[in-house]
């Protein structure tokens, strides 16, 4: 009696996403295709933007930061760094879950990680809006750190008797006014799709809240 034959293993393919789920990714690629095509802002300034919210260089800034002789600073920046890990880590494995490719028309664009390649969701959006949101909630906080620092020295000299609360307040616009305009250039510079960058930024102020509220030191 002849031994049976083996069977050979295929791999069956991924099954189709649902139709629902299929137009509204063409919906969105159409969309994200268009505000990119008719983007009339220099791409520098996009490019910069990218380079200010890269994690290659926000997180040594951060956490040089808190290193430096000004205790004060300490409790605030401690979240931030934490949050910035956390942030990290998620937006990995949420690509790798999804594995949504980037849009074809994107070019130019330093990989870090073989993550990376995929684009839901924006991490550029994620870390922006986590740093907004945290800089939002910490604001009391950033303003007795700031009273707290007055010795006679650099605060003294910039910031007059009463001013920590208009310090502050501009520092939470600022914040805000980089992170929307970060999370915008992500889709007219065509790194990502307005769904990316809409996930990013929802991702980003779920972790300022769990940053303020669970990772200070």
């Amino acid at each position: 009696m002849d031994p049976p034959t083996p069977t050979a293993l295929t791999t069956a393919p991924p099954p189709p996403p649902p139709p629902l789920l299929r137009r509204l990714s063409a919906a969105d690629a159409s969309l994200s295709g268009l505000l990119h095509r008719h983007n009339f802002l220099p791409r520098p300034a996009f490019l910069l933007l990218e380079l200010s919210a890269d994690f290659r260089l926000f997180f040594p800034v951060a956490l040089s930061l808190y290193l430096s002789p000004i205790p004060s600073l300490r409790p605030l920046l401690a979240p931030l760094i934490l949050g910035l890990l956390l942030d990290l880590a998620l937006v990995g494995l949420v690509k790798l879950l999804f594995r949504r490719p980037r849009p074809a028309y994107n070019k130019d664009m330093s990989v870090a990680v073989s993550v990376d390649h995929y684009s839901f969701p924006s991490g550029h959006a994620s870390r922006v809006c986590f740093v907004a949101a945290l800089v939002c909630l910490s604001a009391e906080a950033m303003e007795g750190a700031v009273a707290e620092s007055r010795s006679g020295g650099f605060v003294d000299r910039w910031i007059a008797e009463g001013g920590e609360r208009k310090l502050v307040e501009l520092v939470v616009l600022v914040a805000s006014v980089w992170a929307a305009a970060t999370a915008g250039s992500r889709v007219l510079l065509g790194r990502h799709y307005v769904c990316d960058v809409l996930a990013g930024a929802c991702l980003g102020v779920i972790e300022g809240w769990l940053a303020y509220s669970y990772l200070r030191l």
